[in-house]
């Protein structure tokens, strides 16, 4: 059976995704924030055999959905359309793109948190956020291969983080199960991870590193660092 992912996000990063997705052999449905046709040639060119619909229509395609959206748009998403999906967060927030938005900064809560709190009836996991789209590509290796780099994962449905860990493992990188969703707060930018390029076990250290830095220290008073 081909297994399906939809990608809502055609910018940089969505694309990197459907590439990773195409070459382990996913079927893949990628929306643009205007028609399907604004994309047609670059996904015809980039992502061989994805199709590139509009949002309804990819999320009806498949019952994971990657989220590759600035941040600031993720209460435009349907929360009916998305209901009962598995949703792969990697959206990050950019002041640059979002505005100054500070519920977005919070350090009382992950802005994963929010996404789940707004996308009431789907499953939300943190992942494919904390690298850049440049080493999404260019790192992207099959298991077991020397220096294989590592995606930090988080949610509080451990079911969905394993289905999350296979797709990060088919696209080429070990998974690294970071805790529940709150913990995504370690991945966010400016975090240590964020940007970073790193093995299982730096990247492991790199996360457990952020309670020692200004924000890491204000999210551990603000009770958001305690794993559940």
């Amino acid at each position: 059976m081909v297994k399906k992912i939809g990608i809502l996000g055609a910018g940089k990063l969505g694309m990197v995704l459907g590439q990773l997705a195409s070459r382990a052999g996913y079927q893949v449905y990628i929306a643009g924030s205007g028609s399907p046709e604004k994309i047609a040639l670059t996904v015809e060119v980039l992502l061989p055999g994805a199709k590139a619909l509009i949002a309804k229509e990819v999320v009806e395609k498949t019952d994971t959905v990657i989220l590759a959206l600035p941040l600031g748009k993720y209460q435009t998403l349907s929360i009916d359309q998305l209901a009962d999906k598995l949703v792969i967060d990697a959206m990050n927030y950019w002041w640059e793109v979002d505005g100054q938005r500070p519920e977005l900064t919070d350090v009382s809560s992950s802005s994963s948190e929010l996404v789940q709190s707004y996308l009431k009836k789907s499953i939300v996991v943190k992942a494919f956020n904390h690298m850049g789209y440049h080493n999404l590509y260019d790192e992207a290796k099959s298991k077991g291969q020397r220096t294989r780099k590592a995606i930090a994962i988080v949610g509080d449905n451990k079911d969905a983080v394993q289905k999350v860990a296979a797709i990060v493992d088919d696209f080429g990188f070990d998974p690294l199960d970071g805790g529940n969703l709150s913990q995504g707060i370690r991945m966010e930018p400016g975090s240590p991870v964020f940007g970073a390029n790193l093995e299982y076990d730096e990247l492991k250290a790199a996360l457990a590193s952020f309670e020692t830095t200004k924000r890491g220290i204000e999210a551990k008073k603000a009770g958001n660092l305690a794993m559940k």
